[in-house]
């Protein structure tokens, strides 16, 4: 016999998503993670031995300008795409700042 469903129980006035984005692992996403820890602090990450998640209560931010602090070269935004395997919130997205975040 499968165990009842846990209760879900409200916070009064508080409701939180983690906006959340996972890389695949190597030189350019250590990097990339870096600096979201840098510019997110509440941040958490969760290392896996093929990838690596982010999570950040509301809304998360990539600067182009940290990452490229962090990798000591410029870097496009869109580089992002190639070691990206998922995010979870709303995007948007300029030339210098990548945000996912929840609209509560």
């Amino acid at each position: 016999m499968p165990a009842p469903p846990r209760p879900v129980l409200p916070c009064k006035g508080i409701n939180v998503s983690n906006a959340f984005i996972a890389f695949q692992k190597n030189d350019d996403s250590r990097c990339i993670v870096e600096a979201i820890l840098e510019d997110n602090p509440g941040a958490m990450v969760v290392d896996q031995p093929s990838m690596v998640k982010i999570d950040v209560p509301n809304r998360l931010v990539i600067k182009r300008e940290t990452v490229e602090e962090k990798m000591g070269r410029s870097f496009d935004l869109q580089e992002l795409q190639l070691h990206l395997i998922t995010i979870s919130g709303h995007l948007d997205e300029t030339d210098d700042e990548f945000t996912l975040s929840w609209n509560s």
